[in-house]
């Protein structure tokens, strides 16, 4: 507290002008919650600060996962433990599991109470239970903390639909639409066609409420003192159940100025570099994730700087896009300046990296770019769209749209790994229990696409049922809760009868979750993967084939990925000398590579026999 203090108060004077008492009473708080911090934690804060490090290596895995979905609650998740071992993950994200309402919760997101479990789940009792022997596995556990808004549910949304003023002043209420009509002339809508707008008449005040996201999420007011405050205490109560991760939800959007657009505002870098440094005070083994959800050039600053620090890890959202994207053209150059762009940035950046998660695909891509060969916007994400939804003749794809919006040519798409890359479409024109070519292709292309995420730097997470190519489950359309909104497409209940077959030699699971481990085991074994390593794209005079090469440690290693139906060769022509490829054992050099069809290579040169391990 005496190296931060200062900042720290300098931070919160900015926002919060002459606010003495409450900042005071801020680091009274950070102090009652270092108490209550549990011996075990503490002595792990010890280790990790001595190791700062310990998350940037090459032996993390992640995997997120819905608790119901997965194991029905809290209890069948810790019960499950054995099999997180088994897929070889060490850092378990939990997707939202604080009570919220039964409907009109946003799978989650619209939180009545932080420091309550949803009944159904499970208690706080079993939410530390789980992290507690998590931790004695040597797993992480990783918590979502909704940011900007509460439920209408919330208590204090119920005493500001009272009448009460000091919770009203905890959210943006106005006595007319004319601050609102000011606000929505440069605010952009999240989502225009199921929530159009950014604000809601509220009839128990008779006042507009502001709602960025649904209406049933009231925006908190950041410029309340007591709201930092009491969110804050939130957080802290959270990581002192043992969550090791917390997860910034929406961060972007959190401080609301007139006259601009109200996203990535200079006081929301001044509120989570706070959180950073009262997370540093009180349980500096914690982690904070950023989901930001924005261009390029708007990610990065999320990262602070070097002498002052914000997030720990962000998400790399525009990576995969543009993998996306390249999985529908065959064509590689927009993931290619993608990836220079992300080699650019300085190593000590982390991403989280991931071919699906629990959220819709938009297509944020570089326009600017692609319009040089000829792909402009509005008609290019259609093209994406149709192919993904099956309707572009020769697609391969399964998927659906969300928040279907032709005129603002925005629309975004729903669907599971193994659906959108021809698993789904391939096994239903099979015969039971049978693997021809068009399968056998695709299950390769499901791990070629795993392989481009392993090899990239930071951490690579599996979305839950990936690992034994799980496709989309089309009955939310039967359920009247779920129905009108297709991301329960990829929501769907993890098929523990389809985890048994994994075990059974030539299964789709079988060949998924084997080829995922095989390589997952490659990554943890050699220090070129570490994100120290050196990285850059090569030319392969190919259009559908992507050149990835990572130097470091005494070791070169060159990837190839081919998104082409056909096969492919990749014209380069490294160092003189054999490699050995990871992925097949074979010896080869790294000249003129022929590449199968969506196939992959992970070329290895160097002292890889003393390093490697019996995979």
């Amino acid at each position: 507290m005496n190296r931060y203090y200062d900042e720290l108060k300098w931070l919160y004077m900015e926002l919060y002008q002459d606010q003495y008492a409450a900042f005071h009473d801020l680091c009274a708080d950070l102090y009652t919650y270092f108490q209550m911090r549990d011996t075990d934690l503490k002595e792990r804060d010890q280790e990790r600060s001595a190791d700062p490090q310990w998350y940037r290596g090459n032996d993390m895995l992640g995997m997120m996962l819905y608790v119901d979905a997965f194991a029905k609650n809290l209890n069948g998740v810790r019960e499950k433990i054995p099999y997180f071992k088994s897929c070889g993950v060490n850092y378990l994200h939990l997707m939202p599991l604080l009570d919220s309402p039964a409907e009109k919760n946003d799978g989650g997101y619209a939180v009545s109470d932080f420091r309550r479990v949803k009944p159904e789940l499970g208690t706080m009792e079993d939410l530390k239970r789980l992290a507690r022997e998590c931790h004695e596995q040597g797993i992480s556990l990783c918590l979502d903390f909704v940011m900007n808004h509460t439920s209408e549910e919330h208590e204090w949304a119920k005493r500001a639909k009272a009448g009460e003023r000091e919770y009203q002043n905890r959210y943006f209420f106005f006595d007319n639409y004319d601050i609102p009509a000011q606000l929505e002339r440069t605010v952009p809508q999240v989502f225009p066609t199921t929530a159009p707008g950014n604000f809601t008449w509220n009839t128990d005040t008779g006042k507009v409420v502001m709602t960025t996201f649904y209406p049933y999420q009231w925006d908190l007011n950041y410029a309340n003192p007591t709201v930092f405050r009491e969110m804050v205490g939130n957080m802290l109560y959270l990581v002192n159940q043992g969550i090791d991760i917390i997860r910034l939800d929406a961060v972007p959007y959190i401080w609301k100025q007139l006259g601009t657009n109200c996203r990535n505002l200079p006081q929301v870098h001044n509120i989570v570099r706070m959180m950073r440094i009262i997370c540093d005070v009180v349980c500096p083994g914690v982690l904070l994730l950023g989901e930001v959800v924005m261009e390029p050039d708007k990610v990065a600053p999320y990262f602070g700087t070097v002498e002052k620090p914000e997030c720990h890890m962000l998400y790399n959202v525009t990576t995969m896009a543009s993998l996306w994207h390249t999985v529908a053209t065959k064509d590689v150059r927009l993931l290619r300046r993608q990836m220079d762009i992300m080699h650019a940035l300085p190593k000590e950046y982390v991403f989280q990296n991931y071919l699906r998660c629990h959220d819709d695909l938009g297509w944020g891509l570089d326009y600017d770019f692609l319009r040089k060969f000829g792909m402009e916007e509005v008609p290019h994400k259609k093209f994406l769209n149709d192919f993904f939804t099956g309707k572009f003749e020769g697609s391969f794809a399964r998927g659906e749209l969300y928040n279907d919006s032709e005129e603002l040519g925005d629309t975004r798409l729903c669907g599971t790994t193994a659906s959108l890359c021809g698993v789904e479409m391939a096994a239903e024109e099979c015969a039971d229990d049978t693997i021809d070519d068009a399968l056998d292709q695709a299950i390769r292309y499901d791990l070629t696409l795993h392989a481009f995420m392993l090899a990239q730097s930071g951490i690579p997470v599996i979305y839950s049922g990936d690992e034994i190519g799980e496709v989309n489950d089309y009955s939310y359309h039967d359920d009247p809760k779920k129905q009108d909104d297709s991301r329960y497409l990829h929501r769907g209940a993890f098929h523990w009868d389809l985890e048994a077959a994994r075990h059974r030699e030539g299964t789709v699971q079988q060949r998924i979750f084997d080829g995922l481990r095989k390589m997952e085991q490659i990554r943890g074994s050699y220090d070129v993967f570490r994100s120290s390593a050196d990285v850059r794209t090569a030319d392969t005079w190919e259009d559908s084939v992507l050149c990835i090469i990572r130097s470091g440690a005494g070791q070169k290693l060159v990837t190839l990925y081919n998104f082409s139906d056909q096969e492919r060769t990749a014209w380069i022509h490294e160092d003189d000398g054999m490699y050995i490829d990871l992925l097949s054992g074979c010896r080869m050099e790294a000249k003129d590579v022929r590449l199968p069809s969506f196939g992959c290579r992970w070329l290895l040169k160097g002292e890889y026999d003393k390093q490697r391990r019996e995979l």
